[in-house]
C-alpha cells in the first residue's frame, strides 16, 4: 500500500526528536528539497549513499493516439526522473522478519 509523506509530517517528526524550533526545521527541510532538485537538474543524477540514486534522463518523442478521434499524434520528448534503490537498502527491505 502506498503512503504519502508530507513535508509537515517530516517537520513534525523532526520536532519530536530535536530541540530546534519548528521554523528552523521547516527551513532546513525546504532547503534540503531545493538542494536535491537543483543537483538533479544540474548534474542529471544524485546518489544518496545507502539509500539510492535519482537519475534524470531525456525520453525520445513517440507516437501517441488521441482516444477521442483515434488520430495518431507525435508526443514530444520529455525529461523524467527515476529512482534506483541502493543494494544495501534493497537488502534491508528483503530481510526476513
Amino acid at each position: 500500500m502506498s503512503r504519502t509523506l508530507t513535508k509537515s509530517e517530516i517537520i513534525e517528526h523532526l520536532c519530536n526528536h530535536s530541540t530546534r524550533s519548528r521554523s528552523e526545521l521547516k527551513e532546513i527541510v525546504e532547503h534540503l528539497i531545493t538542494l536535491i532538485k537543483q543537483i538533479i537538474k544540474n548534474d542529471g543524477s544524485l546518489l544518496i549513499s545507502g539509500f539510492g540514486k535519482f537519475e534524470a534522463y531525456q525520453k525520445k518523442p513517440r507516437k501517441g493516439r488521441n482516444p477521442h478521434t483515434n488520430e495518431t499524434i507525435m508526443l514530444p520528448g520529455r525529461k523524467v526522473v527515476v529512482f534506483r534503490v541502493s543494494k544495501k537498502f534493497r537488502a534491508e527491505l528483503n530481510l526476513k522478519k
